[in-house]
């Protein structure tokens, strides 16, 4: 029994340590993906705290592995850690069988999960918790109380140090479709050989003040213009496909209103595009993006701020030296998946992504400018 005890506390703290680092790489994704929840609940006004609760999980989920690995205050972290597991549990529950969330992000963006299978994973590290919990006092501390401290500070220490530096750095491994060498027009293709959604039509028509829901092929006998009255028709999957493209929503729209993505997509040469997530920091990276916008005139290297902001918040954001640099608007939710900070360089050259800088590291863009 004491060795099944050992065997799931390994199991769990390294399963936690290991989905706290993959996480730490992108504290933004699972800050997104809350937000996605909370927008499912209606709990909107909860989004500006979400990068906030995501560091602090994040940390959480690395010092609790660490926890349990060293047997350090089992009644303490057997508790939490049951806790946790039965919230996860019930989140991944929630969008598996809801159908309203994709994917939970159990290990961000580099191990993509679906539903089912965080859910699966969900209920093995519950059985394996609830062993733990059950059975903590046979867990004996493998290090002294001191050592046992120390190695748990310097692990939230490194929790915290890690998340500053990727949300100012950008990710150490970018697991996201704008990677570097990433070709942005072919990611936006359906990738061959992958199979459609299957669809039916389906009409919904109010009988007598309740909406009835019926396809092409089933229509009710009694269907009759003076009592079914026409509400809508959709197209209703009833097989997921994989025909997903890797890049949705980039769709780059100059003030005019006028599409630009696919011309400046396949235009020839280099171009720069400064993706804009939010107003935060902007007296960081202003003069270093001018002395970038100045260099890139001189080398008649096409410049664009890429945004879902306002144009006035722009204008006023990046003041009147930049005031000239044309504007492209674009969908929010491919800005925050194109941007990991608050704003980011992207260096492209026939459409393919060269280079990307976040704000922090613009510097290096000069050095990297083309010849």
């Amino acid at each position: 029994m004491k060795t099944l005890i050992n065997i799931a506390r390994i199991i769990v703290g390294v399963l936690f340590i290991f989905s706290g680092l993959v996480k730490a790489n992108d504290p933004l994704g699972l800050s997104y993906k809350m937000q996605e929840f909370f927008e499912v609940w209606g709990w909107n006004g909860l989004n500006n705290f979400t990068l906030t609760l995501s560091v602090l999980m994040i940390v959480f989920e690395i010092v609790a592995g660490v926890a349990i690995l060293l047997g350090w205050q089992m009644k303490l972290f057997s508790w939490l850690l049951l806790l946790l597991i039965i919230f996860f549990t019930f989140l991944t529950g929630y969008a598996l069988f809801s159908g309203k969330i994709q994917t939970c992000g159990c290990f961000g963006d580099c191990i993509p999960l679906t539903a089912q299978q965080s859910f699966m994973k969900d209920l093995f590290l519950l059985v394996l918790i609830l062993l733990i919990f059950f059975n903590y006092k046979k867990i004996k501390p493998i290090f002294s109380r001191k050592v046992s401290i120390a190695l748990l500070l310097l692990s939230l220490g490194a929790s915290f140090i890690f998340q500053w530096y990727v949300l100012t750095y950008l990710p150490v491994k970018d697991c996201l479709p704008y990677r570097v060498g990433y070709n942005i027009s072919e990611k936006m293709k359906i990738p061959a050989g992958a199979i459609p959604d299957s669809t039916v039509i389906s009409f919904v028509y109010n009988k007598a003040g309740k909406d009835i829901e019926f396809t092409a092929d089933s229509f009710p006998a009694d269907f009759d213009d003076s009592l079914y009255h026409f509400v809508k028709r959709y197209d209703k999957v009833v097989r997921k496909g994989n025909a997903a493209p890797a890049i949705k929503d980039f769709v780059l729209i100059t003030p005019s209103g006028n599409d630009t993505t696919q011309e400046l997509l396949h235009s020839q040469g280099n171009m720069y595009l400064f993706f804009i997530h939010d107003e935060d920091n902007a007296a960081n990276w202003k003069a270093q993006l001018f002395e970038i916008y100045k260099l890139a005139q001189h080398k008649n290297i096409p410049f664009f701020f890429v945004s879902a902001l306002p144009e006035e918040n722009i204008k006023a954001l990046v003041g009147k030296p930049m005031q000239d640099v044309p504007l492209l608007k674009c969908d929010a939710v491919a800005v925050k998946t194109a941007c990991r900070t608050n704003a980011v360089l992207y260096s492209i050259n026939n459409g393919t992504i060269v280079n990307k800088y976040s704000y922090a590291k613009l510097g290096k863009a000069v050095e990297g400018m083309p010849k």
